[in-house]
């Protein structure tokens, strides 16, 4: 609730402040390679102290109060410090947080749990940006929007505190010294590692597959590499306030609202598609690179009705992303270096999202059409990638 609620305004309140678009671009691009790069060192951190709640505790209260720290922003330069911050805790917290969910998902299905997860998580995604909305409709402007935003953080880091004391041993919803059988989700994870060079054990008698780099397997790098590519040419919600702002297609008050609309959507993709993903695995990842060339055409268009339409399938992607990519790591790693490799893939998916965006912030500079031409190029490119990771058997074998 709290960052999505920065996150559904931080676009135009920078622009609001004096910043460019490729200012703007590069802010929300550098704040996730931030938050994504960090995940590479916080996710070998928790591997190797397995201080899960510490770790989540740690970036959640960083994540959560530097956001009401932006209403006493001035300058552009200072609210971009702190959206930088926010992203920071984002990176400390994901990787614990995601070993904990994928624990806790074993038995319901880890598509179903993840798109739970993020089904739930954008309730406060929704609810956000409709403070900041709140705030901005009843002529208080974005600054008192955020500074409400205190009372939903504290709330927050209590919650997390007690669900520590509940659950401080989350560990044993997850048998490791199980055979693969124990685990719903592990046939699909061990078809996928011995189809893509992801199995360190003898199946069957059969001799182990070589590791590739870090213990990470074939199929694992030509997954993220795929999801690299398809973030990589994926607008920021950021540049995108920053245009509906700048063209005049939508009011102060309306952009956090539009925001909300499109993390309900997200809400409701994540379920679906987290379904989909447990009965047709890896396939259904399709839907990334097509989702984001749409969403690219329609919501940097120059008409409301276009940028309604894109704004809706961009939220699709986002549950897309936030589900089944998460999901499918769990079903793609050993059970050991399910941290690392989540480090790994987020640190990948940073860097591809932050160059990404600033090109396309810098872009939008010189003109929206060459935005458009990017986006549409880059999927067109990840589309190749995935018809590689489909015939190394991954996409079958994880269904």
């Amino acid at each position: 609730m709290v960052y999505e609620g920065a996150r559904s305004a931080t676009g135009p309140f920078l622009l609001s402040l004096g910043a460019s678009a490729g200012v703007v671009g590069t802010v929300a691009g550098l704040g996730e390679l931030l938050g994504y790069a960090l995940r590479l060192v916080s996710g070998d951190v928790a591997d190797r102290t397995r201080r899960y709640w510490l770790l989540t505790g740690i970036g959640y209260a960083v994540n959560l109060l530097s956001v009401p720290l932006l209403a006493l922003a001035g300058r552009w330069d200072v609210a971009a410090g702190l959206v930088l911050i926010e992203r920071i805790g984002k990176g400390i917290r994901t990787p614990s947080r995601d070993v904990l969910l994928s624990y806790a998902t074993r038995e319901v299905g880890r598509g179903f749990g993840f798109g739970l997860h993020e089904a739930l998580d954008q309730i406060g995604a929704i609810l956000g940006p409709l403070v900041v909305a709140g705030a901005a409709f009843a002529g208080e402007g974005y600054r008192t929007g955020f500074a409400w935003l205190l009372a939903p953080a504290i709330l927050a880091l209590g919650t997390l505190a007690a669900a520590r004391l509940i659950y401080a041993s989350p560990q044993r919803f997850e048998a490791t010294g199980q055979g693969e059988g124990s685990d719903p989700s592990a046939g699909a994870a061990a078809a996928a590692a011995r189809g893509t060079g992801t199995d360190t054990g003898a199946a069957g008698g059969a001799a182990p597959r070589p590791e590739y780099l870090w213990g990470l397997g074939r199929g694992l790098w030509l997954y993220i590499a795929f999801s690299g590519l398809t973030v990589f040419g994926f607008a920021h919600f950021q540049l995108l306030s920053y245009h509906f702002k700048a063209v005049g297609l939508m009011s102060d008050a309306l952009i956090p609202l539009a925001f909300a609309i499109a993390m309900g959507v997200d809400a409701v993709a994540a379920l679906i598609v987290g379904r989909a993903y447990d009965r047709s695995g890896l396939n259904v990842l399709l839907a990334l690179p097509v989702g984001t060339l749409l969403a690219s055409v329609l919501a940097f268009g120059s008409r409301p009705g276009l940028a309604w339409a894109g704004l809706l399938v961009w939220g699709v992607v986002m549950g897309v992303q936030e589900t089944i990519m998460r999901a499918a790591i769990a079903d793609l790693s050993p059970l050991a270096m399910r941290g690392r490799a989540y480090g790994v893939f987020n640190t990948v998916f940073g860097i591809a999202w932050f160059v990404g965006s600033a090109i396309m912030g810098f872009l939008y500079d010189v003109s929206v059409t060459a935005v458009i031409v990017f986006a549409v190029v880059v999927q067109l490119l990840a589309l190749p990638v995935f018809a590689v990771l489909h015939r190394t058997g991954t996409a079958r074998a994880a269904g």
